[in-house]
């Protein structure tokens, strides 16, 4: 969800104020998702790389999340959305793992989108977590080397519960995947548009689905028309 900061910049107010813009997007693309069937949205809400931004801004974000997570538990629940959370949870404040497990623990019984937030999420960091998840079973005698396969490393990553994804919409313009979910969208198409997070609302979703929908996924495969 990138475009916070410079939306905010263009317009002369502080970062915060963006992610605050970029929080009202957030509720509307969830809204959509539900009414359109989607079964899994996932926003990547807060990388391990953004710890390193100033800290005003970080401690900003993080009573961001807090509140919203909690603002949001009534709305989420009447539209049937569950709610899970992806990356190194225990490095957040004790006070957002406790709101978000409130969260988390409110809306359990639904089952329609299921929303997962990425935070304190990177892909190398999951893929080092798994690898010593790995190794631990193996020194326990509980897996053999050379039973390890793909099936058993996407068993030992954050998302083992969830299926990989089909549609990576990169919103900015940013031409790149900036450690989000490298192992799962090997084959997800990629969207790319210029709007910012905080302007990206249901037209731009719908523009972005519409154009997925209208493509062919060919997983590695030839196509029907024989084209590669």
């Amino acid at each position: 969800m990138d475009g916070n900061g410079r939306w905010a910049r263009e317009r002369g107010l502080p970062h915060i104020e963006g992610h605050r813009r970029g929080a009202e997007s957030v509720r509307e693309i969830v809204r959509v998702s539900g009414e359109l069937g989607i079964d899994y949205l996932t926003l990547y809400a807060f990388s391990t790389e953004n710890w390193n931004r100033p800290r005003a801004e970080v401690t900003g974000l993080m009573r961001l999340l807090e509140f919203y997570l909690k603002q949001e538990i009534a709305e989420l629940n009447k539209s049937n959305v569950r709610l899970t959370a992806i990356g190194r949870i225990h490095e957040l404040p004790d006070s957002a793992q406790r709101q978000l497990q409130k969260s988390i623990d409110a809306l359990k019984k639904n089952t329609g989108l299921t929303l997962v937030l990425a935070l304190s999420y990177g892909a190398r960091a999951e893929m080092v977590d798994a690898v010593r998840s790995i190794c631990r079973e193996v020194k326990a005698g509980r897996l053999d080397v050379e039973g390890i396969d793909e099936k058993v490393i996407s068993q030992h990553l954050y998302t083992r519960s969830i299926p990989d994804p089909d549609l990576l919409i990169r919103t900015s313009g940013e031409m790149r995947v900036s450690n989000f979910l490298l192992w799962q969208i090997s084959y997800a198409e990629m969207y790319v548009t210029e709007t910012l997070w905080p302007d990206f609302r249901k037209d731009a979703y719908m523009k972005a689905l519409e154009d997925y929908s209208g493509r062919h996924r060919r997983f590695g495969r030839i196509s029907p028309s024989g084209n590669t």
